[in-house]
């Protein structure tokens, strides 16, 4: 009977899970395809972490009483980047928790074997798993730059030599270094909020030196119209004019 299938503990717990999203594509290192595919365990007390790269991470609790636990602590969603390198997998979307889902981040470091090393919880609901391969032990295997297809790489080379000649700022070169990881799938794009948006209109960060110089103009007309007034009414200004 169905029952008595549902309370089986010997059944593949896998068959529980009931995923929110689909993984996103693999992307990245070339040399870590061959990675997606396979699982990866790591039993620690009475839990069994799941890591399978590029797809998800799951968290089995290890008893054989009929309802032991089992979910879901991140989906294959994209990837995070700091200074050129990949430094970890972020796997998200996870089973509820209180009002948000559950996320993993996985890092990646050299190891002698492919194997899950580590599992810790850094804050409610978001996990930090370490995984050991000896696919990222080459000083360049965790680069974004040889990733990326030639048009991409170009236009990452332009945005360079306009930071050099200090024609965009570094706001601006980290929004186009965004779009291009993004353009290449290992960023996935975030709607931005409403509020976001609005804020941004009014943040003080200029992505051209153009932008900037035309908004120090504006600020310079009010500031002198301000330091009228107040002559007019006889009170005393002190400061200096560039401020």
């Amino acid at each position: 009977p169905s029952s008595e299938r549902l309370n089986n503990p010997f059944l593949p717990q896998t068959n529980r899970l009931q995923p929110k999203v689909a993984p996103s594509a693999v992307s990245g290192p070339a040399h870590l395809f061959r990675l997606a595919g396979k699982c990866f365990s790591f039993v620690e007390s009475t839990y069994k972490y799941e890591f399978c790269p590029f797809h998800n991470v799951t968290q089995h609790e290890q008893t054989f009483r009929w309802n032991a636990y089992s979910g879901i602590l991140g989906i294959w969603h994209e990837w995070e980047i700091d200074n050129n390198t990949f430094v970890g997998m972020w796997m998200r979307e996870g089973d509820s928790c209180e009002t948000k889902s559950r996320q993993t981040k996985v890092q990646l470091i050299c190891g002698k074997s492919d194997k899950l090393a580590y599992v810790s919880e850094p804050s409610t609901c978001v996990y930090s798993l370490t995984f050991e391969t000896p696919l990222v032990c080459h000083p360049h295997s965790l680069l974004v730059y040889p990733t990326l297809t030639e048009a991409l790489q170009r236009k990452w080379d332009e945005a360079e030599q306009l930071l050099y000649d200090e024609l965009i700022t570094d706001q601006g070169y980290k929004k186009i270094l965004k779009e291009i990881f993004e353009e290449a799938g290992l960023l996935k794009a975030t709607e931005e909020k409403e509020t976001e948006k609005q804020n941004k209109k009014i943040s003080l960060e200029f992505e051209t030196v153009e932008k900037c110089s035309k908004e120090y103009k504006e600020l310079s007309k009010v500031v002198k119209k301000l330091k009228d007034l107040l002559s007019q009414h006889g009170i005393a200004y002190k400061g200096n004019s560039g401020e």
